[in-house]
């Protein structure tokens, strides 16, 4: 299976209305395609310590910032394919190091913190990361649907757009059917700018006549603050 397993780019984002992201689409007929996958559904189990502490850091917009998820584009099963990633952020920057194996093989390793196989310096990375921070497990099952554009030229310059953003804490598993609870507003779309250098021309000019403009959100910061947040809150009070 071909994959890339190491990513450094600069990820943008900015939260558009249905009828923003039909304009975008139309500026981008000339200069890119949608990809052979079309529209597909992006299921992430996000891993977190008992008392949250990534999500917790990363709300506070550091400069470097650091996250694990298991991710497949499917429902998946033990021998299925999937994506561990750990993905690093710093000054805007994103590195992104994954592997891909068997879920039942992934989630083993999650689960006993460290990978039985001969170390890559990638599984090296992971494995002390699972050392670092002792009390990780699965917090957050993750799903949204996503329609991903490349570019004609031949570049690295990506675009994504995401919707139906579902996020729940139980039945944490990627062969479990997707389903939870609703994170974006109706008819709200995040739009997703990659690129390992500078935005096209293009797209900066249409974005600047649009006044659309670059936002920070976060998919599990966003659940955390409106849904795991205030329930901590409200279990505490009651304790």
């Amino acid at each position: 299976m071909a994959y890339q397993a190491v990513f450094e780019r600069y990820e943008l984002k900015f939260m558009l209305t249905s009828e923003q992201k039909e304009k975008v689409l139309k500026a981008m007929e000339p200069y890119m395609a949608l990809d052979q996958y079309g529209r597909t559904t992006i299921r992430n189990i996000y891993f977190d310590t008992d008392n949250y502490r990534l999500i917790r850091h990363s709300i506070e917009k550091p400069a470097y910032k650091e996250k694990l998820r298991i991710r497949s584009y499917r429902r998946v099963g033990p021998e299925n394919a999937v994506f561990v990633e750990l993905k690093k952020k710093y000054e805007s920057v994103v590195y992104k190091r994954r592997l891909v194996m068997p879920e039942e093989e992934a989630m083993r390793w999650m689960d006993e913190g460290h990978h039985n196989e001969k170390g890559t310096q990638i599984s090296n990375e992971i494995d002390y990361f699972l050392e670092y921070y002792e009390t990780l497990r699965p917090r957050v099952f993750l799903s949204y649907e996503r329609e991903a554009y490349y570019s004609l030229c031949g570049d690295d310059f990506r675009v994504t757009f995401d919707d139906n953003i579902l996020a729940r804490q139980e039945e944490l598993s990627l062969e479990a059917e997707v389903y939870g609870t609703p994170i974006l507003e109706d008819g709200k779309v995040l739009m997703e700018i990659k690129c390992s250098g500078g935005i096209p021309l293009w797209m900066t000019e249409f974005l600047s006549k649009e006044k659309i403009y670059k936002t920070s959100f976060s998919k599990y910061g966003t659940y955390y603050q409106n849904f795991i947040f205030p329930k901590l809150k409200e279990e505490a009070t009651y304790a």
